[in-house]
């Protein structure tokens, strides 16, 4: 019996991992590694790049924050914020807030800011903090005020904004994620692509990368389980009860197929980072590890590398 080979490198991917990997939701949560443990564990994991994550739990000072990652040999491909688009009584605050991340960003010598939309259910409570809809006088100022964000950036920064879709965020769905990029602009707003999320709002993310090639600035490798997700959506469960359940679970397991995904993106006409994430939070401290490390040898079997 023989065993099928290693595949070449996927030359324009580079694989790297984040903080969520190893449960970090917050900036500081006392049932979460301190950021010293993440950084040795992700370098004994394999891993040569990271993305920041929430803000805060790495630090924010930028000759620290290259102290720590430089010492251990690991490079920035991303900084990470939330940020309202729908709100525009918060536009000035959120500006401010995103021009500190991108300017940490920046500094730590990455391109891209991944923007998340607030959920609007609480993540440890699963109560409900605003309406799961966008009025459409909402709708038809967030792609305009994306662009608007992401000129900012781009102009003053060199940081491109990626908007992360998000369960029970307002950009969960297949119609709302393409919803967004129609209605943005292409120049300064772009998508980073959650697999899981995407498959988790009963998505397509195969079906978004061929049709919005042009717009994949990023990517978050991940695969949900499908038994949890049919469960999620029969009793209306937040996704902080979900992943308590287990819905997020490593390679090869659950959807979308990983293998499927890598081979779509490999036909993309750009050098994309595809940074894995499993959300675990709250989970024990010796858990992330092993997982992290089987993660990273599987998408290795698979093209993707982080060597460079």
């Amino acid at each position: 019996m023989t065993t099928a080979p290693t595949r070449a490198v996927i030359g324009n991917l580079c694989l790297g991992t984040a903080p969520d990997s190893w449960g970090v939701w917050f900036p500081h949560d006392e049932r979460q590694v301190p950021y010293t443990r993440f950084l040795d564990e992700l370098v004994e994991a394999g891993y040569k790049w990271l993305e920041l994550g929430p803000p805060g739990y790495l630090p924010t000072d930028p000759e620290r924050l290259a102290d720590e990652v430089g010492s251990r040999g690991l490079r920035v491909s991303g900084g990470t914020i939330f940020g309202a688009l729908h709100r525009p009584h918060e536009w000035a605050e959120m500006v401010a807030a995103t021009r500190k991340v991108a300017e940490l960003t920046a500094a730590a010598g990455a391109h891209h800011l991944v923007y998340l939309p607030p959920m609007y259910r609480d993540e440890k409570t699963g109560g409900f903090t605003e309406s799961p809809e966008l009025t459409a006088e909402q709708w038809n100022a967030f792609g305009r005020r994306a662009g608007e964000l992401g000129k900012i950036l781009l102009e003053e920064y060199d940081v491109r904004l990626v908007l992360h879709p998000h369960a029970d965020s307002h950009i969960q769905t297949q119609p709302e994620i393409e919803r967004y990029l129609n209605e943005s602009d292409s120049r300064y707003a772009n998508l980073c692509l959650d697999t899981g999320h995407v498959a988790y709002g009963r998505g397509d993310a195969v079906e978004l990368i061929r049709r919005y090639a042009e717009r994949i600035g990023y990517v978050h490798i991940k695969q949900m389980d499908p038994a949890v997700l049919d469960r999620v959506w029969a009793e209306n469960l937040g996704f902080g009860e979900a992943v308590k359940l287990g819905v997020c679970v490593e390679p090869p397991a659950g959807v979308p197929n990983p293998a499927e995904v890598i081979d779509e993106l490999s036909t993309l006409d750009a050098e994309v980072f595809v940074i894995v994430e499993q959300d675990l939070y709250p989970c024990e401290p010796d858990v992330p590890l092993p997982i992290a490390t089987r993660t990273r040898r599987y998408l290795n079997s698979r093209g993707l590398r982080g060597d460079v």
